[in-house]
C-alpha cells in the first residue's frame, strides 16, 4: 500500500504553471514533452499580449505533475530553458470571488425585496 514513501511538498497539485516558454510553442509540444510524465488532462496556452510563453498543464495524478516539474523545470525547449511551477491560486482571488458572490447575493436579496418577490415564486 505504501507507494515509495515520496513527500509531496506544500502547495504540490495537479496543475503545473509553465513560462518562458517560446512564443511560437503549440499544445501539441506540450502534449509530448509532458505526456512522458503520466496522463495529461489539459493544456492551455497563454494567447493574450499578458500570457503570451505561458502554459498550465493538468495531469490526472498528482504525482506525475510532481515527476514532470522535478524533470522539467530548467528545461531546453526550443532555445528557451522554461521554468515549471505549481500552480498556486491566489488567496486573494478566493476572497475577491467570495466578496463578490456575498454582494451579489446581497443585491439579489435587495431585489427581492423591492419587487415583492418571496422565496416561494
Amino acid at each position: 500500500m505504501n507507494r515509495t514513501a515520496t513527500k509531496l511538498p506544500p502547495g504540490a497539485n495537479r496543475i503545473l504553471f509553465v513560462k518562458n516558454l517560446n512564443y511560437t510553442i503549440t499544445g501539441d509540444d506540450l502534449y509530448d514533452l509532458f505526456g512522458k510524465y503520466g496522463t495529461i488532462r489539459q493544456v492551455r496556452l497563454g494567447n493574450d499580449p499578458k500570457t503570451r510563453g505561458t502554459a498550465f498543464v493538468v495531469f490526472d495524478d498528482v504525482m506525475d505533475a510532481k515527476n514532470a516539474l522535478d524533470h522539467l523545470n530548467g528545461f531546453h525547449l526550443q532555445e528557451r530553458y522554461i521554468v515549471v511551477l505549481y500552480h498556486m491560486p491566489s488567496r486573494q482571488d478566493a476572497a475577491a470571488a467570495k466578496a463578490d458572490i456575498a454582494r451579489r447575493e446581497e443585491e439579489l436579496a435587495q431585489l427581492k425585496k423591492k419587487h415583492d418577490i418571496g422565496e416561494s415564486e
